[in-house]
């Protein structure tokens, strides 16, 4: 057993405090109690003694802190640090360096004529977290493998490119070009981390607040998955995320805490920078930030350690012996110690100090300088390596490192701790001169006065960068750096889409279960069926993919340790520790980090994976549109499916249900390839396509968007000689007029081509109308190939004018266009400029509501006698027909009754 002096003074809700125990026998006696009752009662006996003592202790009024929040010092006591291996003067000099070389890029970015701006502070606050991870604990790639994947802080960036720059990394002239991407391409940095402007350079992107914690986590358990799989080596990959106090208010941020725990994500370590501040002043002035996370991260079940205070104070906490000193830690709101930052020595004296006698007597030997620098644990390089190592070596846990620093350290008074120091980006002369001399750079008075500051490096052959190098060399190569070295997949042959090109027969099926089973022969594929990642919220069943269940598994890395309820069905629910489907709960969120940790595996581990994620298509764009845009700046790649889609189709359920504009927001992101198909032959190219283009030779850099439906439907055979160009382009004839002499366009997509076909019908048998159905497999893709040319035609007046495929494809067909869907107008509308005739569309514009799909589509005008009635209004505009037919086809399909309409297809879960 050990002694009493041996352990840690005083245990703390599981952690040590750094209160010093000043009656080491006492403490014995009471510890071998309790070994006793232990030895001799068992546990249950100890556990409930205990509990007791706590409750008499509150009793009396003894102040027994909660388990969930420890005294305001550090968690790693001085006597358990580890050996700190580095060259801690030669580390002070690069990073002196970095910080400076960071400040002068930012404030060269804001001279007179560029104006582009920056951030400062945030660095400067984080730097010593940064450089002790680049000096002995980051990854690299130089082995073949995935190294650690680093989610740097977004504000943060320019010091990573300035370290960078030390390493010869980047150049003076890419300094120079820091958020000027195109005028000093190719020569621009990027304000931020973004691989798709800078893809050799970063991996994450991280400035949307709150993504980096969430992507993060889901990064780490893709790590697991991979390595459980067979697909990947993840053993030795460590997932590091540096984030920010006030970025810890974000919802996701702390939102999926409890995924990490539960998994016992051990390979992850999030490094929290507690300078106390938000963008615009305290994150908690008049509470405490580091002690609020603290019991949030604890009570999730993370490792928490707290790295509070520097070196200087470890001399006062040992002669602590009352308490006094933690207490007054304890008890200072942030806001105060936000103001300490900012003021002397003398006023620290007075005011932190000079309330108690006994803390005044502790600091009667120290001079004004000295209590000046009592400093944050945030900035010592020895304290933060021991951090590092304790959480590396923490095993069963994530863990979390709440790091105290202040917001723009050694940048000078104007900067440090003040309030407005995010947004100040520009250091004046003295500014830069009391820099200089603080972080003793040999710069000139001269150089200062007569231009821009000058970048600062020691040379490549001085210690200091040998040193850098040595310790990249000998943790693998250089960070943050992106590679990719995944080869193109060998896709499957086209037998493996025959059953969805037979059509659905006599069955009617929804479109989304024509993609399930789709993805069913896929996966059953020998070479790629393996790397299908199946994502889904909490909805397998309701997508008709729990026919996966028992084949593919659900990924749970502790297997199933119970007898399902279903276990008697031949689709049971199943969990294996290599698991394929991941089920995230109901967490769109949570579901979306997974598609892009699995869309980008190709670049992070070298192992492509096919992620397929299905949602209910109303809480996707619209509920993580931001992390979709982060999915592309990540150059993720992988299907995205928006099940029950439509407004009008997923009958029942109502407003918040009813996705009538995910198309039209899908159209807003680059990366995004968005269809919206009508049958399962259609669903079949696009999928063999989106194979090809994100996964075969020349892979492209996007990922799919397919909208898809719960309505039941006949799927017709692929037609002889199928268009498949325009399917893919976006739009081909599915069905021509056969009957009617007056001519007419019809344009349809999704759910509405059916729809169109009835009306064509109408318009023959009732009108004289021969209309032709198009199916507009995507609108997004029409419009975007039309911008492009307009762009080739607006810069090169010279060459032949190009044509849209849209306009090329519809321009020998007659009469008006009406386009309809089950989308807002805005959807069908993106072509209408390049429409080679009349054109009307027509839309499910307002929310929905719950009703029957029939009363739905009557109400917003978008039903097959609706169709008819358009086109008439059209071809009565261009005087083909008497606009008194009008009223006539109003009356007789009864259009302003929607009690009227037929009921239509009932069901359709899938």
């Amino acid at each position: 057993m050990a002694s009493g002096s041996d352990r840690n003074p005083i245990i703390i809700g599981g952690l040590p405090s750094q209160v010093p125990d000043f009656d080491p026998e006492e403490t014995q006696e009471w510890l071998d109690s309790l070994d006793a009752a232990v030895d001799e009662r068992g546990r249950e006996r100890a556990r409930y003694l205990m509990l007791r003592l706590i409750e008499r202790a509150r009793e009396k009024r003894v102040a027994v802190p909660e388990m969930r929040s420890t005294d305001y010092v550090n968690t790693i006591a001085t006597k358990d640090e580890p050996f700190f291996p580095g060259d801690e003067e030669i580390e002070r000099k690069v990073l002196n360096a970095t910080r400076w070389n960071a400040a002068v890029m930012v404030s060269r970015a804001q001279r007179p004529g560029i104006g582009v701006g920056g951030h400062i502070a945030t660095f400067a606050s984080s730097a010593s977290l940064y450089d002790v991870g680049f000096n002995h604990f980051f990854r690299g790639k130089d082995d073949g493998l995935g190294g650690d994947q680093i989610f740097f802080q977004g504000h943060a960036s320019p010091g990573i490119y300035a370290r960078a720059f030390l390493l010869d990394r980047l150049n003076e002239a890419q300094l120079d070009a820091f958020r000027q991407e195109k005028s000093k391409a190719p020569n621009g940095l990027s304000s931020y981390p973004h691989p798709r402007l800078m893809p050799d350079f970063w991996e994450f992107p991280t400035v949307s607040m709150g993504l980096g914690p969430l992507g993060a986590i889901y990064q780490a358990r893709m790590n697991r998955y991979m390595q459980a799989r067979g697909i990947a080596d993840t053993s030795q990959s460590h997932v590091w995320a540096y984030l920010g106090d006030g970025e810890m208010d974000e919802p996701e941020s702390l939102g999926q805490l409890s995924i990490a725990a539960r998994e016992g994500l051990d390979n992850l370590t999030f490094v929290v920078n507690c300078n106390l501040q938000r963008l615009d002043g305290p994150v908690r002035g008049n509470g405490k930030i580091i002690q609020e996370l603290e019991s949030q991260f604890r009570g999730a079940g993370w490792n928490v350690i707290k790295l509070v205070w520097d070196r200087s104070w470890d001399p006062l906490l040992a002669q602590d012996r009352t308490g006094i000193l933690v207490n007054k830690l304890n008890t200072t709101p942030d806001g105060q110690f936000q103001t300490y930052a900012t003021e002397t020595g003398a006023y620290i004296r007075e005011h932190f100090f000079g309330d108690d006698p006994r803390l005044r007597e502790m600091v009667k030997d120290m001079s004004d300088h000295q209590i000046l620098h009592l400093g944050r644990g945030g900035h010592d390089h020895r304290k933060v390596y021991a951090a590092y190592a304790a959480a590396k070596a923490h095993k069963g846990q994530p863990t979390v490192i709440l790091a105290q620093t202040v917001k723009g350290w050694t940048l000078g008074p104007n900067f440090e701790g003040r309030n407005a120091t995010h947004q100040m980006k520009k250091l004046t002369v003295e500014d830069l001169k009391r820099f200089r001399d603080r972080l003793h750079i040999p710069i000139t008075d001269k150089q200062l006065d007569e231009g821009y500051p000058p970048y600062y490096h020691p040379g490549r052959n001085s210690e200091e960068i040998q040193y850098m190098h040595d310790r990249r060399k000998g943790l693998g190569g250089y960070v943050p750096t992106r590679v990719v070295r995944a080869k193109p997949l060998v896709l499957p042959e086209d037998k493996t889409y025959a059953t969805a090109k037979k059509g659905s027969g006599q069955q009617s099926i929804a479109t989304t279960m024509a993609f399930v089973r789709i993805l069913k022969d896929l996966m059953r594929d020998k070479e790629i069926g393996k790397r299908f990642v199946l994502i889904a919220p909490d909805e397998y069943r309701t997508f008709g993919m729990d026919a996966f269940f028992p084949s593919a598994k659900i990924y749970n890395p502790l297997g199933q340790q119970y007898e399902a309820v279903d276990r008697g069905l031949l689709l049971t629910y199943k969990e294996s520790p290599t698991g394929q489907m991941l089920h995230d709960g109901i967490s769109e969120a949570g579901c979306t980090a997974s598609l892009i940790a699995a869309g980008s595996a190709y670049a992070t581990h070298g192992e492509p994976l096919i992620p397929v994620y299905v949602f209910y298509s109303m809480f996707g764009f619209q509920r993580t549109g931001d992390q979709f845009w982060q999915m592309a700046d990540q150059l993720a790649r992988g299907f995205v499916l928006g099940a029950t889609a439509g407004r009008t189709t997923l009958t029942g359920e109502g407003l918040q249900h009813a996705d009538g504009h995910s198309q039209l927001l899908a159209s807003t992101n680059p990366g995004c390839v968005a269809y919206d198909p009508a049958f399962g032959y259609e669903i079949a190219h696009i999928v063999k396509d989106g194979l090809r283009r994100m996964y075969g030779e020349n892979s492209e850099d996007v990922f799919y968007y397919l909208t898809v439906y719960n309505e039941p439907i006949q799927h017709p055979a692929e037609p002889e000689n199928v268009d498949v160009e325009g399917i893919l382009k976006g739009v081909y004839r599915f069905k021509s007029g056969e009957r009617g002499m007056i001519p007419a366009q019809i344009m349809a997509s999704g759910v509405a081509v059916p729809w169109a076909v009835e009306a064509q019908q109408i318009l023959a048998d009732e009108w004289n109308v021969k209309a032709d159905v198009w199916s507009a497999t995507s609108w997004n893709e029409l419009r975007r190939e039309a911008v492009e040319v307009e762009q080739h035609n607006l810069l090169h007046p010279e060459e032949e004018l190009r044509v849209p495929y849209v306009t090329q494809k519809l321009s020998s067909s007659e009469g008006p266009f009406v386009a309809v869907s089950d989308w807002m107008r805005s959807v069908p509308d993106q072509i209408a400029r390049w429409v080679p005739g009349t054109y009307q569309s027509l839309g499910a514009d307002g929310f929905g509501f719950a009703d029957t799909r029939g009363a739905a589509r009557r109400f917003f005008h978008i039903d097959a006698q609706s169709i008819v009635l358009a086109v008439l209004t059209e071809l009565a505009k261009e005087g083909r027909i008497d606009r008194s037919v009008l009223k006539t086809a109003i009356d007789r399909y009864d259009l302003l009754d929607v009690t009227a309409a037929a009921p239509g297809a009932a069901g359709g879960d899938a």
